[in-house]
């Protein structure tokens, strides 16, 4: 006894040749046109006569030097005759190529007189076209393989947050403080002229003299305080009144780094006051 088979209830339709503005179109107009240059074949092996050249000869390992014209134009024409049924404006070129392949084989079918024992060979021209697009051929390839910003490298942009954080500046040691002053000395020394009468200076004087000094200014050089033509007296008085001050806390003597100039600022203590 026989079961019938289960028929399929979802019949497979056949596509309709278009839909123009939701009407569907199941056979093309007649007096439709479809333009020759409408539909077009790219063939990306090949770029021109000689590159199918140079591909035809590299398949066949020959030497390009000693072409086979015979040989190359019979693969050559193949080609050409199917570049005719695709595009014949792009066949066109190609055969301009054929009909110098085939002058090159006439001339070598052609009998050499002994004479004329240096006559060129026929395929000379063209073997050094051959030779000059391999070059140029070579030289796209090396470059097209170099890297390309947007197809190997990305530019990028970073920005750097710099965090600005106070820089604690460093205690000035007893040691520098004393070198310097020896400094102030020693110009007292070269540029002291012979006093005639002495001149009593008070420390206390001298520390208002600092102070004044210091008042509206952030930072003052230590050089700049002492007054050469007082003479070594007026120095020591001067440095005795700045250690007097920065005993009280009034002042407070810093320097960028280790042996760089050294200055006096006014004491935070005090401006807070």
């Amino acid at each position: 006894m026989f079961k019938a088979q289960p028929t399929n209830s979802t019949a497979q339709t056949e596509l309709p040749f278009a839909i123009v503005e939701g009407e569907v179109i199941s056979t093309p107009p007649e007096d439709l046109y479809i333009p020759p240059e409408a539909l077009e074949v790219f063939l990306e092996s090949f770029e021109g006569p000689l590159d199918l050249l140079l591909y035809l000869i590299k398949r066949q390992n020959i030497d390009i030097l000693n072409i086979p014209i015979a040989r190359i134009t019979e693969q050559y024409m193949q080609y050409v005759e199917l570049m005719k049924n695709i595009n014949l404006d792009l066949a066109a070129e190609y055969l301009v190529m054929a009909a110098m392949l085939a002058e090159i084989k006439a001339r070598m079918l052609l009998p050499r007189h002994e004479e004329l024992e240096d006559e060129e060979d026929p395929r000379s021209e063209l073997i050094r076209r051959l030779q000059e697009y391999e070059r140029f051929k070579q030289a796209a390839s090396d470059l097209d393989d170099l890297p390309r910003m947007d197809r190997d490298t990305f530019a990028t942009l970073v920005t750097v947050k710099m965090d600005k954080k106070d820089k604690s500046l460093p205690e000035v040691q007893l040691s520098e403080l004393l070198n310097a002053f020896k400094e102030i000395l020693k110009r007292v020394d070269m540029s002291s002229d012979h006093q005639i009468k002495r001149e009593n200076l008070s420390i206390r004087e001298k520390m208002t003299h600092v102070l004044s000094e210091l008042q509206g200014e952030e930072f003052i050089l230590f050089y700049d305080l002492f007054k050469i033509e007082e003479g070594r007296q007026g120095v020591v008085v001067t440095f005795i009144a700045m250690l007097e001050l920065l005993k009280m806390h009034l002042i407070d003597i810093v320097q960028a780094e280790s042996y760089a100039p050294i200055y006096l600022r006014p004491a935070e203590s005090a401006t807070v006051h």
